[in-house]
């Protein structure tokens, strides 16, 4: 199973990007999309844009991954294990 995790296009330089996955800056090879402007939200994994989503679906998809995360931590304290 792959994992890919929404980020927004900051800049474009031919086929890489300079992409935000939360606060993390990372390059993407947008070579296996098409009309990928500055701006736009794309699926990223392991260095490669997927596909071009819409800004709605990566926030959707940002605020579940945090919902996660909180639960994560929640379910940790209860167990007694120290955070991360």
């Amino acid at each position: 199973m792959c994992l890919s995790v929404p980020a927004k296009v900051l800049s474009i330089d031919g086929d890489m990007a300079r992409v935000a996955v939360g606060e993390t800056i990372c390059n993407a090879s947008l070579q296996i999309v098409d009309d990928i402007r500055v701006g736009d939200y794309i699926l990223l994994h392991t260095g490669f844009a997927l596909q071009k989503i819409s800004e709605e679906e990566a926030m959707e998809t940002l605020r579940l991954f945090k919902e996660l995360e909180d639960l994560d931590k929640r379910m940790d304290q209860e167990e007694g294990r120290p955070g991360v």
